[in-house]
């Protein structure tokens, strides 16, 4: 069928005229793919009109189909399924589409199903589905524990999974990944039952050929009128994503992109003076002043914090430094009490604020219009992170993306730098894929054998279409059976565990009490334990980590959500409080706000940092030996680069030439090496530009491999450049020995024996076991205090350990260490290009600029801000003399 000749297609188009619009060739090329009946993934900058390449594709099929009366047809059933990461971006699709519908004159009804959802609205569209549902992936699970869930998707055309980029990689893809899977079965199924039905009706009595055939077409259109589509922005391994949300399929999809370059404008925000010995978090708050004439001058800011410690901290200095903000600014994450965060999300809509302070909060693709400038606070990491935090500003398909970049510290400049450079090569991050998560299998069987049931054959060929499950045994499938319906061997005695029973060949859970707990805690994300805030007599404010609340005594103020509160009592999981006129407050700080550096942008750093090396005339560099075989022009390039008033390098050449004159200014092809002595001890840095995670994991290796030459300890300190090894007594790393400590060689076991890989385990056990249903939560308003969660959780590992060594959660624990915490590949990655490079062993008589920052962050924990700050700015004075 050609798009062009189609009804709706017609309809759309003149819609779109009178809207001053007209399609794009990548939302034609989806639309015609969707009429087609096929299955793809749509990959277009952000802002460039994604939503609609496959909304409207649903529309147009439907006007299709329906031509003469598409404008009176209602309840009809669910026609688009449309699963969305996060709770504001329902919002924001659903009224977008609804705007859409209402100008089209269609009938069609636009349901949103989150955790925000009332009862009542779930009543409703148990008892009449919206033509389209905009889900997510936990209240997607939730939808199909009830029985008859099949029903809901009977009449389902498409199913939509937005921002799949972002849930590729994590659980909650894996929860996607299995829905998708079911609903694919279920429609199977039917087509099965239906065939079944009409064989046994052309046996028992004489259809005529024209009944026959209509029997026909209908089990066809069943049977191949489901559509899958993923929306997604640029991700390095595109077609992967694609083949895992398509694997149940069992046929390849199509790639739809838009050959569409969106330009993004990076400035970066320059002190007056760079620091030549730089330290984190103290540089940004004394840079507000910069960007007061950046949010005045621009219609509305979104300026991105890393972490919601640190947003509440900027949200308080940037009404301090200009009080006229007051009431056009607003703060943003997702501690902050739902109603303000909605409040925030309407008047940037409207663009009644001048400028919110936000985290990762808003980092997707919520399309706030009046936002013109976006301002990055620190590092963000990653490329593909910076680009989508990039793209809130300008969120038209012409308009260009300023985003500001705003150092913590000045050696975040070269972050700046290397950013700029990834962003015009495009190397953008792969997110990569999770396997054999069986933690989170397990939740979806409990959640199946709650509504329905199911049969374990049957299911069993569902899970192994998955990407994610497509290499499980049948052995491993009968230890997961073992684990639901008794326990597993080593908890086989304890009642609690037996969930699901077998009844005539079906798995079900009997127990209303196992269905009702299991379906409070449907979900793949486990945080700390949170506590609500309450004013004492008032209304909600946000929410809290247990931990930080505990070691609170009342009187003490803290802030939460841009106010100054004041602890009076706790009860139960709430916190009351009341207002505060303090000056000062506590900044809570929440469990796992750091993010690592990324390969990506660390392999661009190390380039970048070789730029500045070759640029800056260290000895007779040539273009050979620089790590990147640059020519006489680039080599021209860049001494120009350096030159230039304002790029980074040349702002950061101080700092350099001191770093050189000191130690040395390490190229892409070297891994520079500082040993310095000092009243603390003998001190090792090593600069692998590779990230906090991996830091970590090479120095406890590395301090290992030493400790066998010689009987040694150490203590560790790491940043995202690289990491120090502190002793009391001389450390033998030198030239005969530094290639066989960096070897790629027993990798696997020198990280068993250098970390106590046992004890992260069981730290990542607690939330596999939670997943996985092994441990409860408690009741909402009285959930388990966190030290009371880990001792359960270390219970069971023990127990496993000893009963049951070959436990498959177990075994997951030992997997997600090895594999996310110390990111084993990465590590062996660094360590063959390390056997590439020229080692670099230095003598500094004192502290450099590189190794400084890491020497500041390894102070942290026995010194508070203040003294913190009093401290590193005596050895500043001293280093400086």
């Amino acid at each position: 069928m050609n798009l062009h000749r189609t009804n709706g297609y017609k309809v759309i188009v003149e819609w779109l005229s009178s809207e001053d619009r007209q399609p794009f060739r990548f939302q034609e090329q989806t639309w015609q793919h969707i009429i087609n009946g096929e299955s793809g993934l749509v990959n277009a900058p952000t802002g460039c009109g994604k939503t609609y390449s496959v909304f409207l594709g649903a529309i147009i099929d439907f006007i299709n189909q329906h031509p003469g009366d598409y404008t009176k047809i209602k309840h009809i059933g669910l026609q688009l399924l449309w699963i969305t990461p996060l709770r504001a971006l329902a919002t924001d699709i659903g009224r977008a589409i609804e705007e859409a519908i209402s100008q089209l004159n269609l009938k069609w009804k636009v349901g949103i199903r989150n955790g925000d959802t009332s009862t009542a609205e779930r009543a409703r569209q148990k008892n009449q589905m919206p033509e389209i549902l905009i889900i997510t992936p936990e209240s997607l699970h939730l939808l199909m524990a009830q029985n008859g869930y099949a029903d809901f998707f009977s009449s389902l055309k498409i199913i939509a999974v937005d921002e799949w980029h972002e849930l590729l990689g994590s659980k909650r893809g894996v929860q996607v990944e299995l829905a998708v899977a079911r609903i694919v079965g279920s429609r199977e199924s039917a087509v099965s039952s239906r065939q079944s039905a009409v064989d046994s009706q052309q046996s028992a009595v004489n259809l005529s050929n024209s009944e026959v055939l209509t029997k026909d077409s209908e089990l066809r259109t069943l049977n191949s009128g489901l559509s899958i589509w993923g929306i997604s922005a640029t991700i390095g391994n595109l077609q992967e994503a694609s083949d895992v949300l398509l694997s149940p399929l069992k046929k390849a999809g199509v790639m739809v992109k838009a050959e569409m370059k969106k330009k993004i404008e990076v400035e970066s925000i320059f002190p007056d003076e760079i620091e030549k010995y730089p330290w984190a978090g103290h540089l940004g708050i004394k840079l507000v002043h910069k960007i007061l004439p950046i949010i005045h001058e621009s219609k509305t800011t979104l300026i991105f914090i890393n972490t919601r410690g640190m947003s509440e901290i900027w949200y308080q200095q940037l009404l301090n430094a200009s009080p006229d903000l007051a009431g056009a600014i607003a703060l943003h994450h997702g501690s902050v009490e739902r109603e303000l965060r909605d409040w925030v999300e309407e008047n940037l809509h409207t663009g009644k604020l001048k400028a919110v302070v936000c985290t990762a909060s808003l980092d997707l693709g919520v399309d706030f219009r009046p936002v013109e400038t976006v301002i990055q606070v620190g590092s963000p990491k990653g490329v593909a992170r910076f680009l989508q935090r990039a793209g809130r500003s300008g969120h038209q398909p012409d308009a260009v993306s300023k985003i500001y970049f705003l150092p913590t510290h000045s050696l975040e400049l070269i972050e700046a730098a290397a950013l700029k450079s990834a962003i015009k090569e495009e190397l953008i991050e792969s997110r990569v894929p999770m396997l054999l998560c069986y933690d989170v299998l397990l939740q979806w069987l409990c959640t199946l054998a709650i509504s329905d049931g199911f049969i374990a054959d049957r299911i069993f060929k569902e899970i192994k279409s998955t990407y994610c499950y497509s290499a499980i045994t049948e052995d491993e499938w009968q230890q997961i059976l073992h684990h639901l319906t008794s326990g597993g061997n080593a908890l086989q005695q304890y009642d609690e565990y037996k969930k699901v029973e077998i009844i005539d060949a079906v798995y079900q859970v009997i127990s209303r009490r196992i269905a009702m707990r299991h379906r409070l805690h449907i979900g793949t994300i486990v945080s700390e334990p949170m506590m609500k805030v309450q004013l004492l007599h008032g209304g909600f404010i946000g929410v809290i980590e247990e931990w930080f609340i505990s070691r609170l005594t009342p009187g003490e103020v803290f802030s939460l959500a841009g106010r100054r509160l004041e602890y009076v009592s706790s009860k139960d999981m709430t916190a009351y409080v009341r207002k505060s006129t303090a000056k000062k407050s506590i900044v809570p700080s929440w469990q796992g706000g750091r993010m690592p550096l990324s390969a990506n942008l660390g392999k661009k750093l190390r380039e970048t940092l070789n730029k500045a090396a070759v640029g800056s005339g260290q000895s007779a560099i040539g273009s050979q030996d620089s790590g990147l075989n640059l020519s006489d022009s680039e080599l021209r390039t860049l001494n120009s680069e350096l030159r230039t008033p304002n790029s980074e390098l040349s702002i950061l050449k101080p700092l350099f030439e001191l770093q050189q004159q000191l130690s040395h200014l390490p190229k892409a092809n070297e891994l520079l090496i500082e040993q310095i002595e000092t009243d603390e001890g003998f001190h090792l840095f090593v600069y692998p530009f590779e990230g906090r995670l991996v830091h970590e994991a090479m120095a406890a290796i590395l301090a290992y491999r030493i400790s066998r030459i010689t009987p040694i300890t150490f203590s560790f300190a790491m940043n995202d450049y690289g990491f120090e090894l502190l002793s009391d007594q001389p450390i033998p790393l030198d030239d005969s020995n530094a290639y066989e400590l960096f070897s790629p060689e027993n990798l696997f076991e020198d990280i068993q024996r250098s970390v106590n890989s046992t004890e992260m385990a069981k730290r990542k056990f607690r939330d596999i076991a939670t997943i996985g249903g092994l441990i409860f939560q408690g009741m909402p308003g009285e959930r388990k205090k966190a030290r009371h969660l880990q001792a359960s959780a270390s219970l069971l590992f023990n127990v496993f350990a000893e009963y049951e060594p070959r436990n498959l959660l177990l075994r997951q624990s030992y997997n997600e260490v090895f594999s996310q915490q110390m990111e084993e590949t990465r590590l062996r990655d660094m360590l063959n290009r390390i056997q590439q490079s020229k080692i670099i062993i230095k003598f500094p008589e004192r502290y450099t600029p590189f190794c400084f920052p890491i020497k500041v962050d390894s102070m942290r924990e026995d010194l508070s801000s203040e003294k913190l700050e009093d401290r590193v700015r005596k050895m500043q004075s001293e280093l400086t003399k």
